[in-house]
């Protein structure tokens, strides 16, 4: 059976927001994530590059994000943020995954864990970023 990426972008949201809120540090919170019930499930490679990267490239990517925000990063949720970070990483380093999928699943976590309507807020930044940061894509997209 094929390990799923949907579930590593959960754990991964799941491990973010635990990072937001209590500042532990990344290998910590790796291993709690791995003793997680179900976690056998997840894409343990793309989980642990999401998790990684995301917090490596932390900097770089809240840059990205905010021409795109409508109030600062430290007044998003930390649902909202966890996601946004997770998918902004995802979008600048898995070329490999069309931008349209990275979306929906950022959707769908938004849906499944954030507020009420999270997941417009993120649909709308996300959309904004990927406009920017594949071009080429959402252009072809667009067009076809």
């Amino acid at each position: 059976m094929a390990k799923s990426r949907r579930k590593a972008r959960e754990f991964a949201l799941q491990a973010l927001y635990q990072w937001k809120l209590t500042g532990y540090e990344a290998n910590d919170i790796d291993k709690q994530m791995h003793e997680r019930e179900g976690f056998g499930k997840a894409d343990d490679e793309h989980f642990v590059d999401l998790l990684q990267g995301a917090l490596r490239q932390r900097e770089a990517l809240e840059e990205s994000l905010r021409p795109h925000l409508d109030r600062p990063l430290a007044e998003l949720s930390p649902v909202e943020y966890s996601i946004l970070l997770l998918a902004a990483y995802e979008l600048t380093h898995h070329l490999d995954i069309p931008y349209r999928v990275v979306l929906n699943e950022a959707v769908e976590l938004a849906k499944s864990y954030g507020g009420t309507d999270g997941f417009k807020y993120v649909n709308g930044v996300l959309d904004k970023l990927a406009a920017v940061v594949r071009a080429v894509e959402v252009q072809a997209k667009r067009r076809g």
